[in-house]
């Protein structure tokens, strides 16, 4: 379902023990925008009913049942985008926007 690199997992543990909510999953949301862009959303929270429940990197991943649909084969990747300045990159082959990475054929 979701997976998260080692450098995403990582970081999720140090913000859950920062925070001091180590014992909740990761929650991972997402919207549709109308120009069907897809827009993400993250935090810790408890797994609900409804919910369904992964595992990637020893971290426990949450989603809504209403979005699995859509963020089957969803990875998240924690990378530094500019010197001191790490972010959280959602890659997801549902998304219209989603490019494939070159398979250095033509």
């Amino acid at each position: 379902m979701i997976t998260l690199t080692k450098a995403a997992a990582e970081q999720v543990r140090k913000s859950a023990e920062e925070s001091d909510v180590k014992d909740m999953a990761l929650r991972v949301a997402a919207r549709v925008d109308d120009d069907g862009s897809i827009h993400y959303g993250m935090g810790f929270d408890e797994a609900g009913e409804n919910d369904v429940l992964a595992h990637s990197e020893g971290v426990d991943i949450v989603v809504a049942e209403g979005l699995k649909d859509l963020l089957l084969g969803l990875k998240i990747d924690y990378v530094e985008l500019n010197p001191g300045e790490s972010n959280f990159i959602f890659s997801n082959p549902n998304d219209p926007n989603h490019k494939l990475p070159p398979t250095g054929r033509h």
